[in-house]
């Protein structure tokens, strides 16, 4: 049976990291299509196919790469509604962000985060940590299939 290829879904405001973790995915040879957003308004958007998103082939990410401390809408309230609608609430979400502070932590891990993983410093660590989560969950993992 062949695997689909499915997108990976990177929430972003900061062009910087977002171009060293699409580089860093790129550099593991993932061929997934990657889809970058900076705010979790277009996040959501691009989830429903809404707005800019319309057209968009229909299915969910295999993954979402999600920051926490974004622009209109935070990353917290993006993960709280990916898992409150019936549509979105099995996608995996990672949060990749520089946050350590408790209340993130903990509220993402009580709305059903699926790893939390806080961006190394070090540029050569964070390609390390992109390239391990996007083989992971792009390569690895068997994502539930589409209804």
């Amino acid at each position: 049976m062949i695997r689909e290829i499915r997108t990976i879904l990177l929430v972003e405001d900061s062009l910087a990291d977002a171009e060293m973790t699409i580089d860093a995915l790129r550099e593991a040879r993932i061929a997934n299509p990657i889809v970058h957003v900076e705010d979790g308004v277009d996040a959501l958007d691009f989830l429903h196919a809404r707005n800019a998103f319309a057209g968009r082939r229909d299915g969910n990410p295999v993954v979402v790469l999600l920051d926490i401390k974004m622009p209109r809408m935070d990353g917290i309230e993006v993960l709280r509604e990916i898992r409150t609608n019936e549509a979105t609430r099995t996608i995996p979400v990672v949060i990749l962000s520089s946050s350590r502070e408790e209340r993130d932590l903990a509220a993402s891990w009580d709305l059903g985060v699926n790893a939390y993983v806080v961006k190394p410093v070090d540029a050569r660590q964070f390609f390390d940590a992109v390239q391990t989560l996007g083989q992971f969950w792009a390569v690895m993992n068997e994502a539930r299939p589409e209804a």
